[in-house]
């Protein structure tokens, strides 16, 4: 059995220690007697291994997803699933900042394909033009590339959503998400997360002259944004605290960050939920405009007219 690792992904080994490389390739011989030897990660076509950092020098404990072809395999992705994270990255605001277990993250990762995949089979039957928006995976050596400019790292729910789209180009200018919001693809993530971060150091300076206590937090470094207020409207959106897991609101114009109570996993069942069984729908209600799904709160006043509620 042939054993592909991609040029990027030895690289992206690299970066995880002088001995992850070396780990990877042992785990290419395994796998050519083997093919089966990991367990499905949640993601479609995608197995999973682990392989154990302590029986290699300098690499941590590392998370492998690989695709099973009947000639051929080709390893998809690596990540370290160590509770430490690099040196580089900033961490002294929030200890909690670990990466779970790898038996916790693959729960995720299943999690956050099945409430995905509900809501994309929802719009591939009732809403094509929406459907026909979003992008497809993102490859993950751009996820790695991502991570790598970002001060906090990337969850496993994150990276599983992202593989399985990148982004939400909005179908005839609406959002699949409630109140119409769209899944940022990862130039706009990228871009978003650099301005905040810049506006973070700008608030810092005036901090320094506040009172003890009422410092004003505009964004911290473990705040992924990864929805926005529309497909053309990233003035405002969600982020996720990889500190806490929990979404919260940003916004462009730096107004208080307010935390809700969601999840990734939970915001996106709720709204796979909304569709499935509209009657239950709570905070919104899904319709149609034409072949777009269009929710209810953010209907244009020039449109209402063709707004048709979905009743299932």
């Amino acid at each position: 059995m042939n054993v592909e690792i991609p040029l990027q992904i030895r690289d992206s080994a690299a970066q995880l220690g002088a001995g992850a490389p070396y780990a990877l390739k042992v785990l290419a011989g395994r796998l050519a007697d083997d093919p089966d030897m990991g367990e499905a990660s949640g993601l479609p076509g995608i197995r999973s291994v682990t392989v154990d950092g302590d029986q290699f020098e300098d690499c941590p404990m590392l998370t492998v997803g690989y695709i099973r072809e009947p000639d051929r395999i080709e390893i998809r992705y690596v990540s370290p699933v160590t509770s430490s994270q690099p040196a580089v990255r900033e961490h002294s605001e929030d200890q909690s900042t670990q990466r779970r277990r790898p038996a916790a993250e693959a729960g995720a990762v299943r999690e956050i394909t099945d409430a995905w995949q509900r809501i994309t089979r929802w719009l591939e039957s009732n809403a094509p033009d929406s459907y026909g928006a979003l992008r497809a995976g993102t490859d993950t050596a751009d996820i790695a590339a991502l991570d790598d400019g970002l001060s906090t790292w990337i969850p496993a729910e994150l990276s599983a959503l992202w593989l399985l789209t990148g982004g939400d180009d909005g179908g005839n200018g609406w959002g699949c998400l409630p109140g119409n919001r769209a899944l940022m693809n990862l130039d706009a993530v990228a871009a978003t997360y650099r301005l905040k971060m810049d506006d973070r150091v700008n608030q810092d300076v005036l901090n320094v002259d506040r009172p003890d206590g009422d410092s004003v937090i505009v964004w911290k470094p473990t705040w992924i944004p990864v929805v926005a207020l529309g497909p053309t409207d990233s003035t405002a959106g969600l982020y996720l605290d990889t500190a806490t897991g929990r979404l919260g609101q940003w916004s462009r114009y730096n107004e208080a960050p307010r935390e809700e109570l969601d999840t990734l996993v939970t915001y996106l069942e709720k709204a796979a939920d909304m569709l499935e069984a509209p009657a239950l729908a709570v905070g919104d209600k899904p319709g149609l405009i034409g072949g777009a799904l269009v929710w209810l709160s953010s209907v244009d006043p020039t449109q209402e007219d063709r707004w048709r509620p979905w009743t299932g």
